[in-house]
This record gives C-alpha cells, structure tokens and sequence, in this order.
C-alpha cells in the first residue's frame, strides 16, 4: 500500500500550486491514477488530500487510487490510513514531513520523499515506468 501526503508532495515543487490549490490536487491525482494504471506505483494508492484542496477531487476510488479528504489534520488522516490497513501490512508513506515520517515509521511504515513518487510519475524519467525499486 502506498499512501501519500498530498499537502507536502505538491507543495515540494514550485510549481504555482498555491494559486490553484483545487486545480493542483486535481491533476495531481490524475497523475497518480495514470501512474498506477500503467504499473508504475505500488497499489492500492492513497492519497490524502486537506484544506482547499479537498475540492480538487471527491473521495473515490478509481484505478487504483483512493482519494481521502482530511477532516482535520491531514497528518493524522494519514496515520488513520496507516492503522486501517492493520498491523504487518507493508505501507510506504510519500512526505518530506519529518515528524510526520517519524510517526510513521513508528507505525511500522516505511517513508520516501516526494522525489521517489515523482520518478515513478513521469513515465519520460528513467525508471518511471514501473515499480521497480519500493
């Protein structure tokens, strides 16, 4: 299971996401979406998704993504996914959040920075087409 904090992934990249939170996440999880549509995430992928951004895509779950909208902080949304998927699940956490990678990793989850997951979505950077390398 892969789980993602969208917040920090996003705004790890200076890419005028700040101006069109809604729009950021929404292409953001359509990238996540073709990503694990051609094998290039492990599944199932979630992503939690907080504040503004929550109105860039509905909580679903499509092709292998499931979207979850944090109530209130997206740090402990994302640890309730860690605990939903139960104790000796194999979880990978995507944050350059310490604290939150901390926690984490307490949990029993592994942790990689928003540059692995943006690897495997550009299908153009070498080992962007698969999964290889969890």
């Amino acid at each position: 299971m892969l789980v993602v904090d969208a917040a920090n992934v996003i705004g790890s990249r200076p890419t005028g996401w700040w101006r069109d939170r809604p729009g950021a996440a929404r292409a953001f999880v359509g990238q996540l979406r073709a990503a694990a549509g051609r094998g290039a995430l492990p599944r199932p992928v979630v992503v939690v998704l907080e504040g503004d951004a929550r109105a860039g895509a509905a909580e679903t779950d499509a092709d292998g993504v499931r979207v979850v909208h944090a109530v209130g902080s997206g740090d402990d949304a994302l640890l309730a996914e860690l605990a939903r998927a139960g104790e000796g699940a194999e979880v990978t956490v995507v944050t350059a959040d310490r604290a939150l990678g901390d926690r984490a990793r307490r949990a029993g989850a592994e942790t990689v920075g928003p540059s692995w997951l943006y690897r495997r979505l550009d299908p153009s950077h070498p080992g962007g087409g698969s999964s290889a390398g969890t």
